[in-house]
């Protein structure tokens, strides 16, 4: 009976052998076709993680030190900002703590300004223009990222759906590192690059090596930058992790019967303002827009951050801009973190894990050095699939070119 189970039947066998098989054929096929797109997204969100710190680094005089004194209220940056340039519509107002704060102007789909100033003395820092199609250079770098510098509704979808390629292309990369047999050289070939080996070995370890070291942190990434572009795949993460169907998302409206009752429209933002940070007095950076004026329907609409650097622990208010009554928030995002369900804390990090910041600057490191390694991928498994395929070699050599994806033949 021993003797017997240490038997494999040949059909046991031929089945792990067809496995592999589809498992190398998915691998190289998958990543031919969607290398391009693979290398750019990577490559442009590699770019993009440290953006508000090299913008930091380039313009210093944007650079606000804290102080222990309240920040200048929302009418008061409305009126700053006016002033700054006069004749445009004022649209909203962003802060973060040690940065200027924000003040857009204009029309954000035709031209539109940003004045940038103190948000304690007032003082304006910078004012920035933006024409329509006109992009600086970390908007082209986000264009690529999302949407390749195509039209949006073609390039989008590309994007979404070669992102997606991408986790079944690391799950079967996952699959073909794994050896066969565990032993030393095995071992070797698995988790250590051959410096001192042939151009063609050293390529094969870059391409297994680093991608198992960053296979998880770039699923991470992938998975989590999904969210925004697959409704589908959205709404079924939401599910798998809360048990519920994702709630519509609403956006908040004012009472337009008692337009013209309540308090002025500055009057009315500075008293929500003041409800709120009130019950956030340490918060570290807030975003507000300003109700449309000829909008009886348009509501005043808060968040706070209360972590420098972070996204996920913020929280998001809406009042009726004509009696100042709280509306009840969106059921994800108008959620506090700290009460929130696990799959609700999970949404609201999204971000902050896509882009590592969730684990502060270490994370973003993390989340620099596997982009740029997920960028490196498709051109190494390019080589090597070029010089399993034979191109380039003497046609007098007798040996056919293979197009196996075996680790042991090199």
């Amino acid at each position: 009976m021993r003797n017997f189970e240490k038997i494999k039947s040949p059909s046991a066998k031929a089945g792990k052998s067809r496995f592999r098989k589809v498992n190398d054929f998915l691998h190289l096929w998958l990543g031919l076709i969607s290398g391009v797109i693979v290398f750019i997204v990577c490559l442009t969100g590699c770019i993009w993680v440290f953006n508000a710190e090299i913008l930091d680094m380039l313009n210093p005089e944007t650079r606000v030190e804290w102080q222990d004194k309240p920040i200048l209220s929302p009418s008061a940056l409305r009126k700053i900002g006016e002033q700054a340039v006069p004749g445009e519509k004022i649209d909203y107002a962003y802060f973060q703590q040690g940065r200027a704060a924000i003040v857009q102007l204009g029309d954000h789909e035709q031209t539109h300004y940003e004045v940038k100033l103190n948000p304690y003395s007032g003082k304006v820092l910078r004012i920035d223009q933006h024409q329509k199609g006109s992009t600086d250079f970390f908007s082209w770098i986000l264009n690529g990222h999302r949407f390749l510098w195509m039209p949006f509704e073609i390039g989008r979808p590309i994007v979404n759906y070669g992102t997606l390629i991408f986790v079944v292309l690391l799950i079967t990369g996952l699959i073909w590192w794994y050896p066969k047999k565990w032993k030393q050289s095995t071992i070797d070939k698995s988790f250590k690059i051959k410096w001192n080996a042939s151009f063609k070995r050293i390529n094969l370890d870059l391409h297994n090596v680093l991608g198992f070291y960053s296979m998880l942190f770039l699923l991470a990434i992938a998975l989590t930058g999904m969210v925004y572009g697959i409704e589908w795949y959205s709404r079924g993460l939401y599910w798998v992790t809360t048990g519920v169907t994702l709630p519509e998302y609403k956006e908040a409206s004012s009472d337009s019967t008692l337009a013209g009752k309540g308090l002025p429209v500055n009057q009315a933002l500075d008293v929500a303002w003041a409800k709120v940070i009130a019950e956030h007095p340490d918060t570290k950076g807030f975003f507000y827009s300003y109700p449309d004026p000829a909008d009886a329907k348009s509501a005043i609409e808060i968040y706070i951050y209360p972590s420098a650097g972070h996204f996920y622990d913020n929280r998001s208010y809406a009042f009726d801009r004509h009696t100042l009554k709280e509306i009840k928030g969106d059921a994800v995002y108008g959620a506090e973190f700290a009460t929130a369900s696990l799959g609700t804390k999970i949404r609201k990090m999204n971000y902050d894990i896509h882009v590592g910041s969730v684990l502060g600057f270490p994370g973003k490191v993390l989340a620099f050095l596997a982009s740029l390694i997920g960028a490196s991928l498709p051109i190494t498994g390019f080589i090597v699939w070029w010089n399993r395929k034979g191109f380039g070699k003497s046609k007098k050599s007798s040996r056919k070119p293979s197009l196996k994806l075996s680790r042991e033949s090199v």
